[in-house]
C-alpha cells in the first residue's frame, strides 16, 4: 500500500487502529495523541484504510470538530474514501471535498463539475471555508 517503501502488514494496521480505539475510549484528545505517537509509515496507511473512518481522520489533519451534520456524514465513511475524495458540505452551491494524497489532507472547493480551489495543509479546511463565506 505505501509506494514510499515496504508495505505495511495488515495484521499491524488493525493491531494498531484496535489499540487507538481503545486507548482513547472516544476522547477526541486521547485519540489525537495516541496516533501522533504512532510510527509515521504506519499512521499513513492508517489515514487512508478501512480501519479509521473519515471523521477521525479530518479531526486528526485539522484538529477541529466540523459541524455536527459533517461530522456524522464523516462517521459513515471509511477513511479509505479519502483516496478518492468525500464531499463533506455544501456551502452557496459550491462543495468541499476531503481528501488525503500521499500523507497530504486537502479540501477541494468544486462547483459540481471541476475543481475551482485546493486547499492544503492543517489549515485547508478553516481557509476553505473562509473563501466561501468570504464570497457571500
Amino acid at each position: 500500500m505505501c509506494p514510499d517503501g515496504p508495505a505495511i502488514p495488515y495484521r499491524e494496521l488493525v493491531a494498531t487502529a484496535d489499540r487507538l480505539l481503545e486507548e482513547s475510549d472516544e476522547d477526541d484528545e486521547r485519540f489525537l495523541r495516541a496516533l501522533d505517537a504512532v510510527d509515521p509509515a504506519v499512521r499513513r496507511e492508517l489515514l487512508v484504510s478501512d480501519l479509521l473512518n473519515a471523521s477521525q481522520v479530518f479531526l486528526y489533519c485539522f484538529r477541529t470538530v466540523p459541524d455536527e451534520l459533517v461530522r456524522e456524514r464523516m462517521e459513515l465513511e471509511p477513511a479509505s474514501s479519502l483516496i478518492q475524495g468525500l464531499m463533506i458540505e455544501e456551502i452557496d452551491l459550491m462543495e468541499l471535498i476531503f481528501t488525503v494524497r500521499d500523507g497530504e489532507p486537502a479540501i477541494l472547493v468544486s462547483d459540481g463539475e471541476k475543481t475551482v480551489a485546493t486547499f492544503t495543509g492543517r489549515g485547508a479546511y478553516r481557509d476553505a471555508k473562509a473563501s466561501l463565506i468570504g464570497q457571500s
